[in-house]
């Protein structure tokens, strides 16, 4: 089952162990992954790994990582394609709660799974979003 979708910053802090992570989106996490569960990721979290490694913002590292993860079949990440349904979801977040298009993903990928999103940005927490952080 699938607990929960991650932002962008939120699992490269998870995989980096950064304790930038808030404590309550660890502590999700881990119990997802005790309780047999997944987190998943957008695949627009991959393409702004590429974005935030080339602007310097990351190290190169961080994607190789999260491929990594991703390839296990054990895995307690799953990636979550941008399709047609991930599309239509998006009129259910709100512009102007949350500009960002990346981060508007994340969201109306939660929404598209009826799951919170993990994610400190402050636009998605203010939104109708269920968020974890």
């Amino acid at each position: 089952m699938i607990a929960a979708v991650a932002d962008t910053h939120a699992i490269i802090w998870y995989l980096a162990s950064d304790t930038r992570l808030s404590a309550a989106a660890r502590l999700f996490i881990d119990n997802a992954a005790q309780n047999g569960d997944q987190i998943a990721i957008s695949s627009i979290t991959l393409v702004e790994m590429v974005y935030l490694i080339e602007k310097g913002r990351i190290p190169a590292q961080r994607f190789s990582e999260l491929a990594t993860e991703l390839s296990q079949p054990d895995s307690i990440l799953i990636e979550i394609p941008v399709d047609l349904k991930i599309a239509r979801a998006l009129s259910r977040v709100e512009v102007t709660q949350v500009p960002d298009m990346p981060d508007r993903i994340v969201a109306a990928t939660a929404i598209h799974l009826d799951v919170p999103a993990i994610s400190r940005d402050s636009k998605i927490k203010l939104s109708t979003i269920r968020t974890i952080w």
